[in-house]
């Protein structure tokens, strides 16, 4: 037991560049899908039928797609069309479309339980379609779905280790050579998800404040 410990020891320098790799890639996702996901709830919210149910049929399909499908498609079925991307462009596109769909439903969601007073206030004062969304709307809702929108970050974390099958070298990569190499299972995967804990625990922390700040503003 010892002897893993100690050979993860000495290789912590790999698992810290997975941590590094997978901090960096869940960062740009998760940015990324929000702004995206800002964008869908209004296409969600819109008075247009069309519009609505495309939106509408695009979280559905995100919603009931496996992840782990959802990145072969976009990594090995592409290319079947001529687009090909790199294994970390892949995996980055992967997250932030997939996450995208939760992101403009948590967004929708939230909208949808805002007062009508505020909105008509909105009107009252001259502020109208993209200007009225980000002005009037756009921040009660944030803060309203902060918690909502911290653990789909959190999801996003998690779901970035699936990005291993196509060789991003991100932490549950790097725990996996160390074992494969070293046949150290134990310590090599426990030590991964410890590091995983530990970053979503940041995550957890860093809503709380939003949330306290939320509660002073009302």
């Amino acid at each position: 037991m010892s002897r893993g410990w100690l050979i993860v020891w000495m290789h912590r320098g790999e698992l810290l560049a997975g941590l590094a790799t997978t901090l960096w890639i869940s960062v740009l996702a998760s940015l990324a899908s929000l702004a995206l996901g800002a964008l869908l709830s209004i296409a969600l919210m819109s008075r247009h039928r069309m519009t609505a149910r495309t939106a509408r049929s695009f979280v559905d399909t995100m919603r009931c797609v496996p992840f782990l499908l959802f990145v072969y498609v976009v990594y090995y079925g592409l290319p079947s069309f001529g687009i090909v991307l790199g294994n970390w462009t892949a995996g980055l596109a992967s997250l932030i479309v997939y996450n995208t769909g939760y992101m403009g439903e948590l967004i929708a969601a939230a909208w949808r339980a805002l007062p009508r007073e505020t909105i008509e206030a909105g009107h009252a004062f001259g502020f109208h379609r993209f200007t009225l969304f980000r002005c009037i709307i756009l921040p009660p809702v944030a803060l309203t779905a902060a918690p909502m929108i911290g653990n789909q970050v959190v999801q996003i974390v998690k779901d970035s280790a699936f990005l291993t099958i196509i060789a991003v070298a991100e932490l549950t990569h790097a725990a996996t050579n160390i074992q494969s190499f070293y046949f150290v299972p134990f310590a090599a995967f426990l030590s991964a998800v410890l590091l995983y804990w530990a970053l979503c625990v940041a995550i957890e922390s860093g809503v709380g404040l939003v949330q306290a700040v939320a509660e002073r503003r009302r």
